[in-house]
Parts: structure tokens; C-alpha cells; sequence
């Protein structure tokens, strides 16, 4: 059930633009607190809303248009992942900072690629978030040092899906990528619902991956889709 202290309320305040102007999206209103807080020890930063969903955070970060956007990647309507090209088609001129408890570096390299300017981890955050946010809005970029280190350390992604993918498989992952349901991938491979449903299983065993956002950064570091 859900609580009342998680419900995806929105909050504004009048922007102050001698300060950096900061929207909060996260699905929790106590994370959101905790973030204004931290935030606003800074007297050279305001919070000016917050949001709990994606569509909120589209939505006050087009009213706003903040210096930069505070986006959790795991919101519960919608990966936050996915939200990042359609919030830097609409406002390009505010900086995206992810606060995630994703610590996997595919995560990291898809939310930059797409245009995010900051990664960091919730585990860090009273030590990281103040300085990418600060960057952020300078028009730098921040990465968490430990993420820094292991995508530094992986080798080049290779050109082809590994993990044993049959033909069929990549041309359905390929499509979950691209962000078709099965319904659709059924219509456009001229298979039944049923049959892509399995094609989706085999994927998610032999990748190790079980979200659609896991498995669209599998595709894209397998380059089966374009950044």
C-alpha cells in the first residue's frame, strides 16, 4: 500500500535568479525533504519545485526552467533514464544531475550519452551533489569517482550482441529498445504475443538483465540502437 508520505506531490516556489535554480524530481517525498535540505545549505542555490513523477518533472522543468534538474533514475511511473532526451528537447538549457541508487557503470554511460551532465550515487550524495550540481549549471560534467574508475576499466563494447542472442532475439531487443510493447514488436515481426513474450525471456536469461531500462543500456552498449 501506498503511503501518504509517497505520493507523487508537486511543490513550487517563486525562483530567486541570483541564485542556481534547481527542480528536485524524485518519487519520494521524504527524499525530496532530505534533498531541499541539502540543497538549500548553499546560499547560492534554490530549490524552486519538486516533483514525484515524470510527467511533474517535464512539466516544472518547462514552467521553471531551472538551472538544472535533480532526476531520480528509478520513478515509479517511468524510468527516469528514458525521460532524459525528451527533457533536453525541452528545455536545453537546464543541466540534468541523476541521483540514482544505480551503481552499475551502464547506467552511468547511457545517462550521459543521453545528455545528463551529472551521475550521482544516493550513497554519496551529501558529499557529491552540491559540487555536480555546481558543475552542472557551469556547463562541466561530473561522474561519481568509483563509476569514473570501473567504466574506465571496461573494455570497448563490442559491435554485435554477445550472449549466445539468435537473430530473432536482437531484431526483439532491438525493439524493446526503441520502446515498442510486445503488442507492437508482435505486429511489426508478424509473430504472436505469446511468441514475443518467450523471445523476451530468453533475452532477459541470457543477458541477465530484467528491466526494460537494463535492457535498453544493453542495447545501446551493444550499439543495436543509435545514442
Amino acid at each position: 500500500m501506498t503511503s501518504a508520505a509517497d505520493l507523487p506531490l508537486t511543490r513550487a516556489v517563486r525562483a530567486d535568479r541570483e541564485r542556481t535554480t534547481i527542480v528536485i524530481a524524485d518519487d519520494h517525498t521524504v527524499v525530496r525533504q532530505g534533498l531541499r535540505l541539502l540543497i538549500e545549505t548553499d546560499p547560492g542555490m534554490q530549490v524552486v519545485a519538486e516533483a514525484g513523477t515524470v510527467p511533474d518533472a517535464e512539466r516544472l522543468t518547462r514552467a521553471h526552467r531551472p538551472a538544472v534538474l535533480v532526476l531520480d533514475l528509478n520513478m515509479r511511473d517511468e524510468s527516469g533514464l528514458d525521460a532524459i532526451p525528451r527533457l533536453r528537447g525541452d528545455a536545453p538549457d537546464t543541466a540534468i544531475v541523476v541521483l540514482t541508487m544505480q551503481d552499475d557503470p551502464g547506467f552511468a554511460r547511457q545517462a550521459l550519452q543521453t545528455g545528463a551532465r551529472g551521475f550521482v550515487l544516493k550513497e554519496a550524495a551529501d558529499e557529491e551533489l552540491l559540487e555536480a550540481i555546481r558543475l552542472a549549471a557551469a556547463g562541466q560534467s561530473y561522474l561519481n569517482p568509483r563509476l569514473g574508475a570501473r567504466l574506465a576499466a571496461q573494455p570497448p563494447a563490442p559491435a554485435g550482441p554477445p550472449d549466445d542472442l539468435s537473430e530473432r532475439e536482437t531484431e526483439v531487443l532491438r525493439l524493446i529498445a526503441l520502446g515498442h510493447t510486445n503488442a507492437e514488436i508482435a505486429e511489426r515481426l508478424f509473430l504472436s504475443p505469446r511468441t514475443v513474450e518467450t523471445h523476451r525471456s530468453h533475452i532477459q536469461r541470457k543477458t541477465r538483465r530484467t528491466t526494460r531500462a537494463e535492457l535498453v543500456s544493453y542495447a545501446r552498449e551493444h550499439r543495436l540502437v543509435d545514442l
